[in-house]
């Protein structure tokens, strides 16, 4: 086993304590991978509002820290809990997270830089420093800016800084710089000044150790003008300290083998049991009990995740014996057009609006083959649960869905589900009908199998994780003693 490492993990949304995204499901599995590792792994977080305190057994430990925010003294206290196996989990709690929604108020410049305070405040008041922190995403980006603006500023600990998705970049107003106590001097093109506004994105980017993208084809497609979000530049410039790594999954949480939500057990020996969880999920959703394909789409209802193909293709696919089901919840012109589809098509589509874990898990153990028409896609982690519970994923070739999908070959029997490039209804019909054409051959059962046996638990993920906190740790020392030489400091 490799160097025994102290880890901060420092995140807007961990499960189980809030959750909006796939960000959540990250910080909340990759930690208990770490510690099964042998590594000391913390995490931290702001406490919303509707965080279980009973469930989650907080306890107080620093109630009297006080934090700086434009000018004046911000009051926070931290919690801690037990809840994710192998790791403690620090909690800041301010009256600023104590409203509906995680995301969205005029004030999230303020929230998450009181957050971002209190983590680097609370060392001393836990008895504990780590060796790295790894932020995510734009509500932590500051943190790197803190250790590493200034020449010559203390070692401290090493950052590594995860991209889960690039378009979200929290941009705010310049006046944001001296409100979150950093120089003027920062608003430029080298630092987080972007077309005018101050990036939390680019300040990741530009001063973290390490920088990460979560699939190694997403960490490439972010230096192209195409998927870049006008950062493709500066991403270009760090390509040295930029690495892709595939997310994991909780193979606690996502098991056909022990799933208690499902009508029947199963697993790739004894595949069997998906026969009785498709007539589970036909009959929960309304539709008839039928011998026919059935695929599944779980997604949020936007144009970025293929909505709009989607729309394009649904009209040729109903027109094939199969039946879909669909749940998810975004824009209002998609929920619209799909109401009108089930009017339409009631024995061939089922539609629910929102989000339904005990459905979630009815439709990836009862669809034969899952949708994935993204546009762009970091990482995805519908795909990987979708074929450990042997659905067989139908996926636009890009970000992690190129990583981990392998266009099936009958011939040879290898691979685990089928892609599509080009960006159109016409390239996604032609998938689904190789898809439609396999599930009705002699091969099927061969891909079901290969579908099942692969993995995608966190455990090399986390391996990759460690070598990258060690390269992170490594980068910092060397930046600092530039630093001290007088060189510059990022």
């Amino acid at each position: 086993m490799g160097q025994q490492l102290k880890v901060l993990l420092c995140a807007s949304e961990v499960v189980p304590f809030a959750k909006t995204g796939g960000l959540a499901d990250v910080a909340g599995s990759l930690p208990k991978a770490l510690a099964a590792l042998g590594h000391d792994v913390r995490v931290a977080l702001p406490k919303y509002a509707d965080v279980y305190e009973k469930h989650l057994l907080l306890k107080d430990i620093a109630a009297d820290m006080s934090v700086p925010y434009a000018g004046s003294e911000h009051r926070v206290a931290i919690q801690q809990s037990d809840a994710i196996e192998g790791a403690t989990t620090y909690l800041v709690v301010s009256d600023l997270f104590l409203r509906t929604g995680l995301y969205g108020h005029p004030d999230d410049a303020q929230r998450f830089t009181v957050f971002q305070r209190a983590v680097l405040g609370m060392f001393d008041r836990v008895g504990w420093t780590p060796d790295v922190i790894h932020c995510n995403d734009w509500q932590t980006a500051l943190i790197p800016v803190y250790l590493n603006a200034a020449d010559g500023s203390p070692a401290g600990p090493a950052t590594l800084y995860t991209i889960h998705n690039l378009a979200y970049q929290g941009l705010f107003p310049r006046q944001t710089l001296a409100e979150v106590g950093l120089p003027d001097s920062l608003f430029t093109m080298d630092g987080i000044e972007f077309y005018g506004q101050v990036s939390m994105m680019k300040a990741g980017v530009v001063f973290a150790d390490m920088v990460s993208a979560v699939s190694p084809t997403y960490a490439k497609e972010i230096q192209t003008p195409e998927f870049g979000e006008r950062l493709e530049g500066v991403l270009a410039g760090r390509s040295k300290q930029l690495v892709g790594i595939v997310n994991g999954i909780d193979y606690d949480v996502w098991d056909p083998a022990s799933d208690a939500l499902l009508a029947a057990k199963y697993d790739a020996e004894h595949p069997q049991g998906k026969a009785a969880n498709r007539k589970a999920l036909q009959e929960h959703v309304g539709l008839p009990k039928r011998e026919v394909p059935v695929f599944g789409l779980i997604s949020r209802l936007t144009a970025q995740k293929g909505l709009d193909i989607l729309e394009g293709a649904l009209p040729a696919v109903l027109g094939r014996d199969l039946q879909i089901v669909i749940l998810g919840t975004g824009d209002k012109y998609y929920h619209d057009l799909l109401t009108d589809l089930v009017a339409k098509y009631p024995k061939k589509m089922a539609v629910t609006l929102g989000f339904d874990d005990r459905l979630a898990h009815m439709i990836y153990s009862g669809s034969d083959l899952f949708l994935m028409p993204s546009r762009y896609e970091p990482c995805g982690l519908g795909q990987m649960i979708a074929m450990r519970y042997g659905s067989i994923p139908v996926v636009r070739k890009t970000g992690g869905l190129a990583d981990t999908v392998i266009e099936f070959d009958p011939k040879s029997g290898r691979g685990n589900g089928f892609l599509f490039e080009g960006f159109d209804p016409k390239a996604l019909i032609a998938a689904i009908g190789r898809g439609l054409d396999t599930y009705g051959s002699d091969s099927w059962a061969k891909l079901v199998a290969n579908a099942m046996a692969a993995d995608f638990s966190w455990n090399q993920s986390a391996k990759q994780y460690a070598e990258v906190y060690a390269k992170a740790m490594a980068f910092h020392a060397q930046r600092h003693r530039g630093a001290k030489a007088g060189a510059p400091a990022c």
